[in-house]
């Protein structure tokens, strides 16, 4: 390469060095995508699907409370599933406590799940209704 191609090839780098600095400032000052909102967690539950939530809640204690994730035989010919363990693992709950997942509404043995769920803590039996798969929680 003849010195006088490469003096013009130099103007380049520095323009190539200013695109890439200020890429990295703008990843680095991009604010970032917003967090997951906090389940909101309430003391009651009052809205119309909470009596379906109850009677979820008197049929798995019926059964014990199963800890077994799989399908269990309802009434009517239907099933209902329970998850097992939940974790609670962004602390929505209460901490320290042993949770076990239930599904509220019962259906064929296979069906797809819905969202509504019943969250059981083992040790003291107080149950938070999720009419949303966790996105909110409501004492029943």
């Amino acid at each position: 390469m003849s010195l006088a191609s490469r003096s013009a090839a130099r103007p380049a780098w520095p323009l190539r060095l200013a695109l890439v600095m200020a890429m990295l400032v703008g990843a680095l000052f991009v604010p970032a995508t917003a967090a997951p909102a906090e389940a909101a967690v309430y003391n009651s539950c009052t809205m119309a699907r909470c009596a379906d939530a109850r009677a979820a809640r008197s049929g798995w204690s019926a059964k014990g409370f199963p800890t077994t994730a799989g399908w269990y035989a309802w009434s009517n010919g239907l099933y209902n599933y329970t998850g097992g363990r939940f974790y609670n693992r962004e602390g929505q709950l209460p901490a320290g406590a042993t949770y076990y997942e239930y599904d509220v509404y019962p259906r064929n043995r296979g069906a797809a799940r819905d969202a509504y769920r019943i969250v059981v803590n083992r040790s003291t039996g107080v149950t938070w209704f999720s009419p949303n798969h966790y996105a909110d929680f409501y004492r029943l």
